[in-house]
């Protein structure tokens, strides 16, 4: 009996920082969950980072850098797609005529042009659109186009981006109603991570993980300079020898995303009899990171030098993703007269 075939879900990544633990737990390997149930598709949207990044080394850095980050940590090139945005052209034409169909009022509620003028409002400039550029504007155009060009039938999104995936299904719907006798888009539809699964991790002062922050602990640095940002996460001052909450910690929290259920529930024991310091729990923490993450380092700093099998994997991404993208583009060229 033949297997069902599976739904095409697609999966960007913005490039404008290196990876952190928080993207790890709340992004990286939800998404890579995905793999065994979706044909998954994951690609590295270098041309978005251009709204906010302006250094093209910078760019060519953490294109590589998010890429070999996915695969550390368990991506596998040959059972999902991994590609560059800039690699597929045809996006761009898409792009193109999708705007074509596209209400400005469409654009003018999406959240990030709508926080962008609010900004303005609020610090009493008479431009509300001041520091808005077309990228920011047309941001959800040109993601909604990266999702139809796949015909992917699901994006995983939390729910702060669920507003994007339905920007894309409007998107296709005004084309399927103007040109669907000649061709129809899939129309997608967001995955939004169960609630109760859905983890963010605090950062080393205690507040939420975020490069806003600059609270992050990095996913691939050195050991000692893991061990010394584990030693920074603030706690509180309760003495070694009295009992202590474990959820009430932000290393706990850290630890119990990592670490096995047994030792997650050995270590909040511990916690609530008293006599363990948070320095032996930081310990803890810093062994059981540093143990799963070792080898992730070891596959990302071979990933990342010059010249390595990156650059294949990117290429034959690009090939497979262009292919794909080229039968979309063909058949929208033909349903629009082109």
């Amino acid at each position: 009996m033949a297997s069902p075939v599976q739904k095409i879900s697609v999966t960007g990544i913005k490039p404008t920082g290196e990876p952190h633990l928080g993207n790890y737990i709340g992004a990286i390997r939800p998404a890579l969950d995905l793999a065994s149930e979706y044909q998954a598709m994951y690609f590295i949207a270098d041309y978005h980072a251009l709204t906010t990044l302006r250094d093209p080394e910078l760019l060519r850095h953490y294109t590589r850098s998010v890429a070999a980050s996915w695969i550390a940590a368990g991506l596998d090139p040959e059972r999902t797609l991994i590609y560059r945005q800039s690699d597929v052209p045809e996006t761009f034409e898409l792009n193109w005529v999708m705007s074509c169909l596209t209400g400005k009022g469409l654009m003018n509620r999406a959240h990030a042009y709508k926080a962008a003028r609010d900004r303005n409002e609020e610090a009493g400039r008479s431009d509300l659109d001041a520091g808005v550029n077309m990228g920011l504007f047309n941001y959800p155009l040109l993601m909604a186009v990266d999702i139809l060009i796949m015909n992917a039938e699901v994006v995983p999104v939390g729910k702060d981006q669920v507003q994007h995936v339905e920007i894309a299904a409007d998107i296709a719907g005004s084309f399927n109603h103007v040109y669907g006798a000649g061709y129809r888009f899939t129309v997608p539809k967001p995955l939004i991570p169960d609630t109760d699964n859905a983890r963010t991790l605090p950062g080393v002062d205690g507040r939420k993980m975020s490069k806003s922050y600059d609270n992050t602990i990095p996913l691939f640095i050195p050991a000692s300079k893991l061990k010394k940002l584990v030693r920074r996460i603030p706690t509180d001052s309760t003495p070694v020898e009295d009992p202590k909450n474990a959820d009430d910690s932000s290393v706990f929290q850290i630890l119990r995303q990592f670490a096995d259920e047994e030792v997650v529930e050995d270590t909040r024991t511990r916690l609530a009899a008293g006599g363990v310091g948070w320095g032996v729990l930081k310990d803890q923490l810093f062994e059981i990171l540093d143990e799963q993450l070792a080898p992730m380092r070891e596959r990302y700093e071979a990933l990342v030098a010059p010249g390595s099998e990156l650059d294949d994997i990117l290429a034959a991404g690009a090939e497979k993703a262009r292919a794909r993208a080229g039968e979309t583009l063909a058949a929208v060229r033909n349903a629009v007269g082109i």
